[in-house]
């Protein structure tokens, strides 16, 4: 295929953000893409992942993956199209998912690391469930829960953030395992669309009122495990009703992710103490070995029509920055994707 005349809109990193992100720490530009060479392909991007933990790599500093170098390509997963190919890992016409940034297209060796390429089936599920249940998010869900938070039968489980991407994966989850289900969410359409379509037991909405009253309510026995997106003040609240040796999962801090001020911790953390609790963080890529036993599982359920997956798609690549902000602000239903291309 003759590349010359393509040219790729690229969002690259210009500054490290102070709180949310602004428009001038962004750089939008243009390049044309280039030959590829023996052993490469280029991938025209369709869709791109958008996930809060984005954020956290746009910061400089230790952590559990390399943060984003300055005039770097923005990092984000994506699924697109292979319209060329040197390889024999991937045909002209196959779709792969894997981290190729926040681009129109990819270029790279088939077996880059980085990338950590895959095909995808578009007539297994729709392009955008792969970057959800059926990708990281979704696995997300499934190892946290599943080996850090090691619910039983009959356990209390609560999840934060439980319209998002991850949050509705876990409920899920602990309902197919024989668990109670309690979201937190905000707002009703939100709650609404956690229990009568996502199957939870409860939803606390915690815009409209008390987190606190709402455990009372709605988990009268206790809390075994919590499934934490949030951080902040919602984590010190449930921490005030977990039972004795509960299990509290720490996934993500989304709602200290653009402090300007330092990291709010827990201050109930005592509880852990007197109810001989573990609290443990979960990073994704640690079970990436076993993500096809965590997808064949949920897939599984999905055919069966007992388990759901909603996205929210914010359509053309210019939008990248507001799109972003719509995690950090609650606006997004669901798994937020940004759709760059049509799949043709």
């Amino acid at each position: 295929m003759n590349t010359t005349s393509l040219t790729n809109r690229q969002f690259l990193l210009a500054a490290r953000p102070v709180g949310l992100p602004k428009p001038s720490d962004w750089n939008f530009t243009t390049e044309p893409v280039r030959d590829i060479g023996d052993g490469e392909i280029l991938v025209k991007l369709l869709y791109l992942s958008l996930d809060p933990a984005m954020r956290g790599w746009m910061n400089e500093g230790k952590s559990y993956i390399r943060p984003v170098g300055i005039g770097e390509v923005m990092r984000a997963g994506g699924i697109g199209k292979v319209i060329a190919s040197k390889s024999p890992k991937f045909a002209v016409g196959d779709h792969v998912s894997g981290s190729l940034g926040v681009q129109e297209y990819w270029a790279g060796p088939a077996d880059d690391k980085g990338a950590s390429l895959h095909k995808v089936d578009p007539k297994v599920a729709p392009l955008p469930t792969y970057l959800n249940t059926l990708g990281m998010p979704g696995m997300t869900a499934y190892f946290g829960l599943l080996e850090v938070g090691q619910p039983k039968a009959g356990d209390t489980v609560v999840v934060s953030g439980a319209a998002g991407a991850v949050g509705q994966a876990v409920g899920q989850i602990a309902k197919h395992k024989g668990c109670r289900a309690v979201g937190i969410a905000g707002g009703k359409e939100k709650c609404d669309f956690v229990v009568k379509e996502l199957g939870f037991d409860a939803c606390i909405d915690y815009k409209s009122g008390s987190v606190k009253e709402g455990l009372k309510q709605h988990c009268p026995n206790g809390v075994d495990v919590y499934f934490d997106n949030v951080g902040g003040d919602i984590l010190d609240e449930v921490l005030t009703r977990i039972n004795m040796k509960a299990r509290i999962v720490i996934c993500g801090a989304i709602s200290q992710y653009n402090n300007t001020t330092p990291v709010k911790g827990p201050a109930n953390y005592l509880s852990l103490l007197v109810n001989r609790a573990r609290m443990e963080g979960m990073v994704v890529f640690d079970y990436a070995n076993r993500y096809h036993l965590g997808v064949a599982e949920m897939a599984k359920w999905m055919k069966e029509g007992s388990f759901k997956s909603r996205e929210d798609v914010v359509t053309g690549l210019e939008k990248f920055p507001e799109a972003l902000l719509m995690l950090f602000e609650g606006k997004n239903f669901g798994k937020l994707v940004l759709q760059v291309a049509q799949d043709d």
